[in-house]
């Protein structure tokens, strides 16, 4: 065992030992029952967060490297054990000395009483020794009011003992103390004061470079889909709710929309806590009833398609106005081409990372599916790409980093099924299963700042992960 070992554990053995004397001892004395000092030697473990994890690494053949890396959630980083283990003893010590003291004080002070009254059970003892020779001179009742003081104060000599003895064992506790201290403050010095802060700079310098690695990483590739997490239990069987995936960190808003059909109600949350909870913020009265359950929240403003229309509105929850209006131009409505659940489900409007989206069938692309991104702001269609898989065989639909991913139903048994890249113009069929577990999907929708697919599964709001397969981008890549 090293020195400084060697020098905890006598202060924890030392420290254990004041702590047994003072619990038994000091209650029983005369005057001392009030003051009690507590120790434990018990250090508490500090186990740090979760890091982050690198689960695949390989080499495409131009020799870039290839990874998987799963981000752990954002913390602060614990304080240094042994650090925060030395601060407590040295607190603790420090808290002892100032107890010890207290008593010293007290028992001085109870010392010279009884002190005092040592040299007047002297004084009496005399007294009666002279009486006891001299009985006749003295009356009888004389002689008996002197044997009960006597016997009154004989009970005083054992505590005036027992304090001597207690008086010394402080003075060395005060000394122990005073040598505790010593060997603390060394042992700090041993470790260093800063240990704590340079750490900490370490790991904040760490998680810089990895978010600089991240920023590298190119679209991912959806792998895999796993949960669902139930949120909450409310509303019908159809329905949407969402957040906004260009909000801050801090903003975590959450919309509510109950029903596909006749409702121009909109319901905000400040956070997922409040929407679990039903503390509503605000309420939105849309200027038109909405179609479907397939909105998006993009930029602080609601996305929706106008009841019986094909026909998008721009809303800003901001100023409560229409911000934009547009006819997206063939795409069938009112139950025309929707996914396998209806529900006017004919147009789907959904974001990723690389921007604002709507999916929809038209007579022109024989009711197969239309891919089309959008301008945010004016709504209107940048490109279009047209697709072969119907419309009305799709249970739901959502794009990750520009690829369409189509599930075949809304009901048990249902999966990712086809993919179609709108970076390629090419499609290929999947096999990702989830887990429909309330049976009936109304709406699935992808959130890149959370990684996640936002679900209305038959009047349960629940979330999905996903796990996403990365490239990180060499220098030389454009």
């Amino acid at each position: 065992m090293s020195p400084p070992l060697l020098k905890l554990g006598a202060v924890l053995s030392t420290m254990a030992m004041i702590s047994s004397w003072m619990s038994q001892t000091l209650p029983s004395l005369v005057g001392l029952n009030t003051t009690r000092i507590t120790t434990s030697d018990t250090l508490t473990q500090i186990s740090p967060k979760e890091g982050w994890q690198v689960y695949s690494s390989a080499q495409d053949p131009d020799g870039r490297c290839i990874c998987t890396v799963v981000a752990p959630e954002q913390n602060l980083c614990s304080r240094d054990a042994k650090s925060r283990q030395l601060r407590q003893l040295l607190e603790k010590v420090q808290n002892m000395s100032q107890s010890i003291e207290v008593l010293n004080l007290r028992t001085q002070r109870d010392f010279q009483y009884v002190l005092k009254m040592e040299t007047q059970m002297k004084g009496l003892k005399a007294k009666f020794r002279q009486i006891e020779d001299d009985r006749k001179t003295l009356m009888t009742k004389h002689f008996q009011e002197l044997k009960e003081k006597m016997d009154e104060l004989l009970p005083l000599i054992p505590v005036l003992e027992q304090y001597k003895t207690d008086a010394k064992l402080i003075t060395q506790f005060k000394e122990e103390i005073r040598n505790l201290s010593t060997v603390l403050t060394g042992i700090q010095e041993e470790i260093g004061a800063y240990d704590y802060e340079e750490l900490h700079q370490r790991v904040v310098n760490l998680e810089t470079r990895l978010r600089d690695c991240m920023k590298k990483l190119t679209c991912g590739k959806l792998m895999k889909i796993t949960g669902p997490i139930t949120v909450k239990i409310s509303g019908t069987r159809f329905g949407a709710w969402m957040t906004d995936p260009l909000a801050s960190e801090k903003n975590n808003r959450v919309w509510y929309m109950d029903s596909y059909t006749n409702n121009k109600i909109v319901r905000e949350y400040k956070s997922i806590a409040d929407f679990v909870s039903g503390a509503e913020s605000r309420t939105y009265n849309l200027p038109f009833k909405w179609a479907g359950t397939n909105h998006v929240v993009y930029n602080g403003s609601l996305y929706f398609n106008k009841y019986q229309s094909n026909i998008i509105i721009k809303y800003s929850f901001d100023t409560g106005r229409v911000l934009a209006q547009r006819s997206l131009e063939y795409a069938g409505f009112h139950n025309v081409y929707p996914y396998t659940w209806g529900g006017f489900s004919d147009i789907d409007l959904m974001a990723d990372e690389i921007g604002l989206w709507a999916v929809y069938a038209t007579n022109q692309n024989a009711g197969n599916i239309v891919i089309s991104q959008l301008n945010q702001d004016t709504l209107e269609v940048l490109k279009s790409w047209s697709t072969g898989y119907p419309k009305r065989s799709a249970g739901e639909s959502f794009m990750i980093c520009g690829t369409l991913y189509v599930t075949n139903s809304h009901l048990t048994g249902a999966k990712v099924y086809y993919s179609y890249s709108t970076k390629t113009s090419t499609y290929e069929y999947t096999d990702i299963p989830f887990h429909n577990q309330y049976f009936h999907i109304s709406m699935l929708d992808y959130n890149a700042r959370d990684r996640a697919l936002y679900a209305w599964n038959n009047g349960h709001q629940v979330l999905f992960n996903v796990t996403l397969f990365h490239v990180i981008k060499t220098e030389d890549d454009t």
